[in-house]
């Protein structure tokens, strides 16, 4: 690592003082002064409380088995920093990052002595990933995920191809509203004038405010359940298969690697968005190809075997719609397995309720915390868990050691919570 890229991330991370501010006109600022890279880039805008990372990651797999190259812009990162900007998967080089700082920088700190003020870390990165691909790599497709919310995202400011909200649950409230109502109307502020919009919202009071807004702005919407259809959904091996019809595809017995029923959701608006693609003439995705992205698709740190032997799982499960679907997952896949949980939560978040969820699939259970100044403390959990056999682990790296020495042959340990908490046990596990 040279001193460069060193002093680069410490200035990215150095405007974590200015905490989370959304808005637009930041971004709007930088993007005039860097000359609007921004702009006429090809974009697929998605957003959701969760499954975005999921559903970027199919469509990369599969423009990339079509010959198209894809851009994306993801958050957060598990490894290294540099995985928020990479093109086909491959993140940005150091040199890269380096490039980027010295572009955005002078115009970012030239705000500070406005009325607008300086800078979020995340509106820099931003800045950042539109000016790579729009003046240093301009790939065939960008993939771009919302940060947070939708309306007031950083992201927010572009013309998109086609936006995608995953799904609208209870993530943020403190600041995108307490109610899905609420929280439904800051996603469905990707909406744009006549753009078409997929929806994965499944609750209906989310799903009613979308298509009013979707009415409003003239955008043609397809909703899963509705315009996309999914039948006979199963489980196999280590992944699931599902019918799919849509008003541009249908695809029988397509199958993933990935496993539970909220991927298939995911791969589901993947595939409804490579036929609107299709029918609209921007992209030629090939069915075969489209089934081929699919099956390679992996997302790390979502229902990721880490090990087959001890084993373990990882999944970045943080919010109780998360825990949801991972418990649901485990019942389906490993339903003969004695399950070791762990798990670690932001103290923001609405733990208690994803504590509840995840008791049910925990045979023994596991609070512990980590090295993040958000962190909850393992002790705060425990507080709120009612599980008869639960444990705090005080150090999770010498906890999650013994776990593993000590689980029974049908054990599988299963580690989860926040994705800061997950991206240091990943890294600690890797080595």
């Amino acid at each position: 690592m040279t001193a460069a890229y060193t002093e680069a991330l410490q200035w990215i991370h150095s405007r974590l003082a200015f905490g989370i501010r959304p808005g637009l006109k930041r971004m709007q600022a930088m993007m005039e002064a860097l000359g609007h890279p921004e702009r006429d880039l090809p974009i697929i805008h998605i957003g959701g409380t969760n499954g975005k990372g999921s559903t970027v990651s199919y469509l990369l797999h599969i423009f990339n088995e079509a010959g198209y190259t894809a851009g994306t812009f993801t958050s957060p990162y598990l490894e290294s920093f540099n995985e928020r900007i990479s093109v086909n998967g491959i993140p940005v080089s150091d040199e890269e990052m380096v490039q980027l700082v010295q572009a955005v920088k002078p115009a970012a700190e030239a705000l500070e002595d406005t009325e607008l003020g300086s800078p979020t870390e995340f509106e820099v990165i931003t800045a950042m990933a539109f000016y790579y691909f729009g003046r240093i790599y301009r790939p065939d497709v960008l993939l771009l995920e919302v940060g947070l919310g939708g309306k007031y995202d950083s992201t927010n400011i572009i013309q998109p191809l086609l936006s995608i909200i995953t799904s609208v649950g209870h993530d943020h409230i403190n600041i995108l509203g307490s109610s899905i109502e609420e929280i439904a109307g800051e996603k469905a502020g990707i909406i744009k004038w006549k753009t078409p919009i997929l929806s994965g919202a499944e609750i209906q009071e989310a799903s009613a405010v979308i298509e009013a807004k979707a009415f409003e702005e003239k955008s043609d919407l397809l909703r899963l359940n509705q315009e996309i259809i999914l039948s006979e959904i199963q489980a196999i091996g280590s992944g699931e298969q599902f019918n799919i019809k849509t008003p541009a595809l249908h695809l029988e017995e397509a199958s993933i690697s990935m496993t539970g029923i909220h991927q298939v959701k995911n791969a589901a608006l993947a595939i409804a968005a490579c036929g609107w693609l299709n029918e609209n003439g921007l992209f030629h995705l090939e069915e075969e190809k489209i089934r081929k992205g699919l099956q390679k698709t992996r997302w790390n740190g979502r229902l990721e075997t880490i090990s087959e032997n001890p084993a373990i799982l990882l999944d970045g499960a943080h919010n109780r719609e998360g825990v949801q679907s991972l418990v649901s997952a485990l019942s389906r896949h490993y339903s003969d397995r004695k399950i070791y949980l762990v798990f670690a939560a932001l103290k923001d978040k609405e733990y208690g309720g994803m504590i509840t969820e995840l008791e049910r699939a925990a045979d023994r259970f596991y609070l512990s915390s980590f090295d993040f100044p958000r962190a909850a403390s393992a002790e705060e959990l425990f507080q709120k868990s009612s599980h008869t056999d639960k444990e705090i682990l005080p150090d999770w790296e010498t906890g999650i050691e013994k776990i593993a020495g000590e689980m029974t042959p049908d054990g599988l340990l299963v580690i989860t919570g926040s994705l800061y908490f997950i991206s240091q046990v990943r890294s600690h596990l890797l080595k």
